[in-house]
């Protein structure tokens, strides 16, 4: 490092944005100082307490775009559940339950590129029901215009969900159907009319080290407010079925860099964890996480809030409420 570590984490608390450089050196820097430095930026900006959220995966499967990674792919062949947008009932019920769970943040999840404007009503009319509960709702619908996304928060979303993904220089390599500009574009119309912004995406899909630096500064670009990333897990029918894991010490390094590269953003580890960490899962916090995915995630199961809630607590750390 041309910075030593502490030097460099000092910096940074003092308002220092870290150079695409500097984040290169950090991926062959001392492993377990690079982590205790990545804690003392997360204790730094985000406290102890940690954000847990929750989702329902609203509407399943037949989607036409063809990520090379999802379950959900209509050009993938795998035996997810399929269905259509499920009614307001099961939307209210499954945020009611993620609230009495200690979830912060709730998301609505749709597959598909875009959702119709009757399937828009029938969120809105969700939105409105959930309005009286103390919990953050997100929305993840795909792409949406400015008009759309206006509407949707008025009817009480104050955040939108649209992963990225990968870096722009890897995108392409997993999805074809559409573009990473399509995506930038969406997040920018939802900063514009107000709403807070959550996009991450998924690591380990065949990507650089390097790219997954870009990823991160691209991120920083678009001063997105929370980062949930992914660590692949893959599913039997997808062509990254057989793709080879990360080691759970090179996934606990990205976090990491992450946080160097996004010191004050809320970064939230979420589907895969449990499957590639394994015994180091409790790690993500110490590495730089301030936020986990609690219960089920798309179409894979997670974790039970309890469990999750219990290792915070043995961590000396709380749920943030």
């Amino acid at each position: 490092m041309t910075t030593p570590l502490a030097a460099l984490a000092e910096k940074i608390i003092a308002g220092y944005q870290i150079t695409l450089e500097e984040a290169g050196e950090l991926l062959n820097t001392d492993y377990d100082g690079l982590l205790h430095q990545a804690n003392r930026l997360r204790k730094h900006f985000k406290g102890n307490a940690i954000n847990l959220c929750s989702i329902i995966n609203a509407k399943s499967g037949r989607c036409p775009e063809n990520c090379r990674y999802c379950s959900q792919s209509a050009h993938n062949h795998t035996n997810v559940a399929e269905y259509p947008l499920v009614d307001e009932e099961q939307i209210v019920n499954a945020c009611t339950k993620a609230a009495n769970s200690g979830a912060k943040c709730f998301g609505i999840i749709t597959s598909g590129r875009a959702i119709t404007p009757p399937e828009t009503e029938t969120v809105c009319r969700s939105l409105d029901k959930l309005r009286h509960l103390r919990i953050k709702l997100s929305c993840s619908i795909g792409v949406m215009d400015k008009m759309s996304l206006a509407k949707l928060k008025s009817h009480g979303m104050s955040r939108f969900h649209h992963n990225i993904e990968t870096a722009p220089s890897f995108f392409p390599s997993i999805c074809t159907t559409h573009t990473i500009d399509d995506k930038l574009r969406t997040i920018r119309f939802a900063k514009e009319v107000g709403l807070e912004v959550c996009s991450g995406g998924i690591i380990g899909m065949g990507e650089s080290a390097e790219q997954r630096i870009e990823f991160a500064f691209t991120l920083r670009e678009l001063d997105v407010d929370s980062v949930p990333v992914n660590i692949l897990n893959p599913i039997e029918g997808t062509p990254l079925a057989q793709a080879k894991p990360l080691h759970p010490t090179e996934i606990l390094r990205t976090i990491a860099v992450f946080r160097f590269i996004l010191p004050n953003k809320d970064i939230t580890v979420c589907g895969g964890r449990e499957t590639n960490l394994r015994d180091c899962l409790s790690w993500i916090f110490y590495a730089w996480a301030n936020g986990t995915m609690t219960g089920g995630y798309l179409t894979t199961p997670g974790r039970e809030p309890a469990k999750d809630i219990a290792m915070i607590n043995d961590l000396g750390l709380t749920v943030n409420e």
